[in-house]
């Protein structure tokens, strides 16, 4: 199967998982909140691995340990400070729906991030067909909690549950975007400094946005958190193996 036919069904496949937000409407609130801080823990963990693990590694294999790697990185680090602090978004929802976000501006956020993760998926299947699906099953960790917040936050804010659906599934359609002008970029363009800028983009999110949604006043549900975490740092670094 070719390098572009795989990363349309993959790119196009992370676009249906907005989808599953769905599960917003007919989970019960209490439940709800007690399922999404387990997943983003896990989250957290693959997103900080898949950076450390398999991003950073491959962007040195293919370019050499040189400095405009560690600037692509800060560079993806920063923008995503950039776009949380002006755009008042925080990936992930930090927390009850009983926050009345401005709507539109949490698309257009989560929008820019499934194109920027598309640009990443796009760039690790030019490199192999392993290392693509590898950064795809991190991206669907991080999105799956992702969607189920956004939908959630949509409908607390007075939308319909299809509308959110809709437009949830518009902003996931900047993924296959994303993937598609990576692999017309690769003629032109270092396609390989696209992963460290990625895992910039994934040290922010799991580092500095979702991370500190994980602490608890129970020692046992704080130990459950970390646990979940270690979990994804360590499924990445057994993926490295394979």
């Amino acid at each position: 199967m070719s390098t572009l036919v795989l990363t349309l069904i993959f790119s196009f496949m992370m676009s249906v998982i907005a989808l599953v937000g769905g599960l917003a409407l007919i989970l019960p609130e209490h439940l709800f909140h007690k399922i999404i801080q387990p997943m983003v823990s896990l989250a957290a963990g693959t997103l900080i691995g898949g950076a450390f693990f398999h991003l950073l590694p491959q962007a040195v294999d293919k370019q050499g340990n040189e400095k405009i790697i560690y600037i692509a990185l800060v560079s993806g680090f920063v923008l995503f400070f950039i776009l949380e602090q002006f755009l008042h978004w925080h990936h992930c929802h930090r927390s009850s729906l009983k926050h009345q976000p401005v709507s539109y501006l949490i698309l257009f956020a989560d929008g820019f991030h499934n194109f920027i993760g598309g640009l990443a998926i796009g760039s690790a299947f030019l490199i192999d067909a392993k290392f693509g699906m590898i950064i795809w099953l991190i991206a669907v960790a991080h999105e799956i909690p992702q969607e189920l917040g956004d939908f959630g936050i949509l409908v607390h804010s007075g939308w319909s549950s299809k509308k959110a659906l809709l437009f949830n599934m518009i902003s996931a359609l900047t993924f296959p975007i994303g993937a598609v002008l990576a692999y017309l970029l690769s003629g032109n363009v270092n396609v390989s400094l696209l992963l460290p800028f990625a895992a910039g983009n994934f040290l922010y999110i799991g580092a500095a946005d979702l991370i500190p949604q994980l602490h608890s006043e129970k020692l046992t549900k704080q130990l459950l958190l970390f646990l979940l975490f270690a979990v994804g740092l360590l499924i990445m670094l057994l993926l490295t193996w394979f």
